[in-house]
């Protein structure tokens, strides 16, 4: 396998399983705190709205449904998890890539947080840092002890790809 191969491996295996973990996170966190876990239909709407020039809903639960809208909300999960892995490799590199070490990867994964913070969140109608929620404080927190956990999440599946390509 070259290099390239390699790290593009490594990309989409630490992808795929960091958010994987934040995803057994949700289900944790559903059963043990009863706190809902994001609704993926709700994030394809507002994907599937994009293109037709809609940004911004209030709420995105008042917009009429598109379809597929779930299939493309968890596609665009696993594709933007993937795509901070890339963020982590491009920053850290190939040495990251055979020798993960855990203060990367919880910066990647916290800083992940301003994507919804300052994007999703908006778009969909509850504003910045989801200041136009009924509890803003918390909501802030789950957002940021989710994206902790996919930090996490990097760093372990960050091995896995490592011990995998190793071979």
């Amino acid at each position: 396998m070259t290099e390239a191969a390699k790290l593009l491996a490594s990309v989409l295996l630490t992808g795929i399983g960091a958010t994987a973990v934040m995803d057994l996170w949700a289900i944790a966190r559903k059963r043990l705190l009863g706190v809902p876990s994001l609704d993926y239909a709700l994030v394809g709407r507002w994907l599937a709205y994009l293109p037709r020039g809609r940004f911004r809903h209030n709420p995105i639960a008042a917009s009429p449904p598109v379809r597929s809208e779930r299939l493309i909300g968890w596609v665009a999960h696993y594709g933007i998890g993937v795509t901070f892995a890339a963020v982590l490799l491009a920053g850290w590199g190939p040495a990251w890539a055979s020798h993960p070490t855990l203060g990367p990867a919880m910066i990647v994964g916290i800083g992940s947080v301003a994507a919804p913070f300052l994007v999703m969140q908006p778009g969909m109608g509850a504003g910045i840092a989801a200041s136009r929620t009924p509890r803003p404080m918390v909501a802030r927190l789950h957002s940021l002890v989710t994206h902790a956990v996919f930090g996490l999440g990097l760093h372990a599946a960050g091995w896995v790809a490592a011990l995998a390509l190793a071979a």
